[in-house]
């Protein structure tokens, strides 16, 4: 009966149980024993123990229960399940789903006299006193049925830290009076019966099974209230040593201990000794179902929108005033959490992805899909799996570093439609034509909301090719993606408007800090997530408004209540004419532009291409009126570049927006929205305006320039043309590597390159030939 461990005595002289017995032998002596219960007798303690009952009176008056840590399940729009997640894998049930024999068989073993005696067993008390005696050691314990519950309410409370459970468990005296007094408070709050459910669903039955319907599922594949006879008798001879019964790992053990639970329950009369012998002779008859806990195990490639929504839970006040608030709420699990995830829309993502690019592939690819109007994300994927094997990872490239991401990505050309929008909120007119070279000189100075900037380098931009020149207006210049208009657009208006623009669109960079305020921002130089590209294209189709994205639908906790959730918070970034104008000009960028590839067949859609220099990322961001998506092709890294590459089985010479981000945004948006009708995009009619020569607007000073030069620039980022100091001299701003000093003059910090490569800072104009970035 009860646990048998063997402890040595403690290095104090008197063992704790030697103690514990000094203690419970006078206090049975003293004959203080009411209705079963052995009370402690405040006399007797006071000659043995003294000070002892002062502190039994001390403590306090009702043991605190937390909540009893179980799995939280995460679920999709639609209800069905994305995966389970727990810190201890536990599903609390009542004693009515938990069969007779179970509750028999732990009885039996654990405290054959459960139901006779009070909260203390006296008998028992005093039948392990002499045992113990006659064997100079702790053979047998004494704690009842109810002491052990308690014992284990301490342990939950300690969680995860080990320096707190292994004070839970200590064999002292002081720990064995506490357990006494709630055992007594227990058993007179709760009754026998709800003891018993109580303990049934705290006791850890090993293989990471907490409770006795966690058990049932992990070593028989069914549910508590379903266990057999033999299955019941396996389970309770786990509790007493779940490490050394375990019958995954030794069967034969587990066999004997089941066979002792199944001879005791005989000898107690809950079975009958033909039933007993019967039973002995059968095999284990497991069932073993592998423990399925975190968002690895998400279905549907949902691992990393599975995490996503952990993260929105550990850093949204809403389920919590501090961090550690937060955690300890999670860690309790018990939370049925519905979340935006549409599942047809989460398949054609992963699809899309499975068609395009492998996950062996030297680089990968992110696509998100989110709801304009409501900000739901209704899917995330990506071509390396949530893992931690080869090909795998743990890093979600849809998001932002602080919520699980990596620091981003440059995103290159598609950056130049909310340049558009300032200007056009600014007054500009989309008709405004710029001469438009295929080089030029930055302009100098430009305002900032901070001063001006300055060329102090002589830093250049160009176009793709040579034959791109001027004069272009607004929807030519962005269907073509012209380079040298947008950087004379920006100019003009100034960067404080755009910087405006694009924070009132939830673009923040991916490492959190904030836009550095250089011309070259409208080239897309620095780095954001796929999810804060698609919500901000979602803007344009929301007519304008733009909506923070949220993940989680309702949270219901163990006990049926709802909890609050966060919503998205919707403003107005622009206004309908500018976001109608936008329209406007990105549906000519898939119409006839350089995103003619990606453009849908059965529904309006809109959208822009970005390839940034050198290939180390291209995008595609997009969207119709009721659903908006961004893909980024690249290398997380920043170390390979996607020029003679095989992505998906294809080979590339070189990889552009429109031939690779574009057909993944195509096919996932088409499945997404297989089925289903869009409204048309709100549009407008933008004048064609008459073009002056462009001969007039040349810049002859540069055309002797040799290309390369964009390289390095004039500046401290590496001289004439090193391709390793790409992202130095010329764009200057937040630059990553290459030791860029001071390219775009004064332009920002400096960095050592991330992840060891080439760096990360400022986009040098998009490459890539006509109609194809």
């Amino acid at each position: 009966m009860g646990h048998k461990r063997s402890r040595p005595p403690s290095s104090g002289g008197t063992s704790s149980a030697q103690q514990a017995a000094k203690f419970l032998g006078v206090s049975v002596l003293a004959g203080v024993v009411l209705a079963g219960i052995a009370l402690p007798a405040a006399g007797a303690l006071g000659l043995s123990a003294k000070g002892t009952a002062a502190g039994f009176d001390s403590l306090p008056g009702e043991l605190k229960r937390p909540p009893l840590s179980q799995s939280t399940r995460i679920l999709d729009a639609k209800g069905d399940l994305i995966a389970n997640v727990y810190s201890r894998d536990r599903t609390v049930v009542g004693l009515d789903k938990i069969s007779k024999p179970m509750q028999q068989a732990i009885v039996a073993i654990e405290d054959a006299r459960f139901y006779e005696h009070g909260a203390i067993d006296v008998k028992g008390i005093l039948r392990a006193l002499n045992k113990n005696a006659q064997e100079g050691g702790v053979s047998e314990g004494a704690s009842t049925l109810t002491q052990q519950y308690v014992k284990n309410v301490f342990v939950e409370e300690a969680g995860n830290d080990a320096t707190k459970v292994a004070q839970a468990t200590q064999q002292t005296l002081g720990r064995k009076i506490k357990e006494m007094k709630y055992a007594i408070q227990l058993e007179q709050e709760l009754g026998k019966q709800k003891i018993l459910e109580n303990y049934l669903n705290i006791t850890f039955f090993g293989e990471q099974a907490y409770g006795v319907e966690s058990a049932a599922k992990r070593y028989f594949s069914k549910s508590a209230k379903d266990l057999s006879l033999t299955e019941s008798a396996l389970l309770a001879g786990l509790v007493q040593s779940p490490s050394r019964y375990d019958p995954v790992n030794d069967p034969e053990e587990a066999k004997k201990r089941r066979d002792v639970v199944l001879q005791r329950m005989a000898d107690l009369k809950d079975i009958t000794q033909a039933e007993a012998d019967a039973a002995k002779k059968k095999p284990l008859g497991l069932k073993i179902s592998q423990p399925k806990n975190g968002c690895i195990t998400a279905v549907n490639g949902a691992g990393f929108f599975c995490d996503y929504v952990r993260q929105v839970f550990l850093t949204d006040k809403a389920f919590g005033k501090t961090k550690a608030e937060r955690s300890k709420r999670w860690d309790q699990g018990g939370l049925t959490i519905r979340t935006t995830l549409d599942p047809k829309a989460q398949r054609a993502v992963q699809d899309s992805i499975s068609s395009h690019v492998y996950k062996s592939d030297d680089v990968a690819t992110a696509v998100t899909l989110v709801q304009p109007g409501t900000g739901k994300i209704v899917g995330m994927g990506q071509s390396r799996p949530y893992g931690f094997a080869k090909n795998q990872t743990q890093i979600n490239l849809s998001v932002n570093q602080s919520m699980g991401g990596g620091i981003g990505y440059q995103p290159g050309s598609t950056f130049k439609p909310i340049t558009a929008a300032a200007a056009i909120e600014q007054g500009t007119d989309p008709a405004t034509v710029y001469p438009s070279p295929y080089k030029m000189a930055y302009p100098s100075p430009v305002s900032t909301c901070g001063g001006n900037w300055v060329n102090t380098e002589g830093s250049t931009v160009e176009n793709e090719n040579e034959s791109e020149k001027g004069p272009y207006s607004m929807k030519e210049a962005t269907a073509k993606s012209v380079n040298t208009y947008y950087v004379q657009l920006i100019s003009d208006i100034g960067v404080c408007p755009v910087v405006n623009m694009a924070k009132s669109m939830g673009i923040k960079r991916a490492n959190g800090k904030a836009l550095t305020q250089v011309p070259s921002l409208t080239l897309g130089s620095q780095e954001v997530s796929p999810l804060t590209m698609a919500n901000a294209y979602a803007t344009f189709a929301n007519k304008g408004v733009y909506c923070s994205p949220i993940a989680i639908e309702s949270i219901t906790d163990a006990t049926g209540k709802k909890l609050k959730v966060p919503q998205a918070e919707c403003k107005r970034a622009m206004s309908e004419q500018t976001a109608s104008t936008l329209n406007t000009l990105l549906k000519g960028v898939v119409e006839d532009g350089t995103g003619h590839e990606a453009g849908l067949s059965d529904r309006d859609s809109a959208g822009k291409t970005g390839t940034t220099d050198e290939r180390y990322a291209a995008w595609f961001v997009g969207y119709t009126s009721d659903m908006a998506g961004a893909v980024w092709v690249g290398d997380p890294t920043h170390k390979r570049r996607m020029t003679n590459i095989t992505i998906g089985g294809v080979y590339h010479a070189m990889v552009f927006g429109a031939d690779t981000p574009g057909p993944i945004w195509k096919d996932a948006m088409s499945g997404a929205l297989s089925g289903t009708t869009s409204a048309d995009l709100p549009t407008v009619a933008i004048r064609e305006p008459e073009k002056p020569r462009n001969d007039d607007h040349q810049d002859p000073g540069d055309e002797g320039r040799p290309r390369d030069g964009r390289h390095g620039g004039n500046g401290n980022g590496g001289g004439g043309g090193g391709d390793e100091n790409l992202f130095g001299g010329i764009f200057g701003g937040d630059t990553l590597g290459g030791n860029g000093a001071n390219g775009l003059a004064n332009g920002g910090n400096t960095g050592a390159g991330n992840d060891g490569g080439p760096g990360t800072g400022n986009t040098v104009p998009e490459t890539g030939g006509p109609g194809q970035r």
